[in-house]
């Protein structure tokens, strides 16, 4: 059963005059529960406080957040939770109030029931047809503007044959999944991201396996990645704050090895 809270309050709904429903002026964060605990709970609230203060309103203090995250994750062994934050109430219009009133939703979800054989086996990949469209100043935000996302998502279906969707951007290059970000191992050993400086999203789950990779001494890269450098990599996996890390074994019919550097990946995940 899915719990909302509307500012720190138990509701169900919120003013139909909220600048979030009319035009995705807000950001997301989503976050994992296990046990009662909220993993990377820092990382989330500093690239919620980053997007704030890019859109150019003032954040919830962090100690409010942390209170109302904590209570809604008491108690539960597993839950997902959902926080968004937009600008608030306005009148008709683009430009934003002089003295915005942020308002915050916090929802409960339950844990997803992925098959334990997509960490263990792989998962197969589709590239989508829909392209992300380059935007430097909304790259990196989890912002709530998502259309780009439901198009690439509902080019399949739920036949179970394909679990996550590639995007690139309109000039061809490697940015995201649909729901997650993208590393690949090149032959020499090197952990490879795109760059998310013209779009895409930085994950927090990316943050924290480029931090752990680096305390491991594994070499990393974040750069442009052209999609026809895909099929010369020796590892591929994809990777989020919820599903942790899933090692790709097919993208479209070429097939890819669960290696080492993933299998690392997979544990430095399940340790943050």
């Amino acid at each position: 059963m899915n719990v909302c809270w509307i500012d720190g309050r138990p509701a169900d709904s919120l003013p139909v005059s909220d600048r979030g429903l009319h035009y995705g002026d807000g950001l997301f964060e989503t976050l994992p529960v296990r046990d009662g605990r909220i993993p990377l709970l820092d990382a989330h609230l500093e690239r919620l406080r980053e997007g704030c203060g890019r859109l150019g309103f003032i954040a919830t203090a962090d100690e409010v957040l942390r209170g109302e995250l904590r209570h809604a994750a008491d108690g539960q062994a597993r839950a997902v939770l959902k926080l968004m934050v937009t600008r608030g109430s306005g009148g008709r219009g683009y430009r934003p109030p002089d003295n915005p009133a942020p308002t915050r939703l916090l929802l409960r979800y339950p844990w997803p029931d992925h098959p334990a054989s997509w960490q263990d086996h792989g998962v197969s990949l589709r590239v989508c047809t829909t392209r992300l469209g380059i935007h430097p100043e909304l790259a990196g935000l989890k912002h709530l503007n998502r259309l780009e996302q439901v198009l690439a998502r509902a080019e399949w279906g739920d036949s179970g044959e394909i679990q996550e969707g590639l995007m690139l951007d309109g000039e061809g290059a490697v940015v995201e999944g649909t729901m997650t970000n993208v590393f690949a191992v090149t032959p020499e050993g090197v952990l490879v991201t795109p760059d998310m400086n013209r779009a895409g999203v930085y994950g927090v789950m990316r943050r924290h396996i480029l931090e752990q990779a680096d305390k491991a001494g594994t070499p990393t890269r974040v750069r442009r990645l052209p999609f026809a450098e895909l099929l010369g990599m020796r590892e591929l996996f994809v990777c989020n704050s919820i599903i942790g890390v899933w090692p790709v074994v097919r993208l479209g019919e070429h097939r890819y090895e669960i290696g080492p550097v993933t299998r690392r990946a997979q544990g430095w995940a399940m340790q943050a």
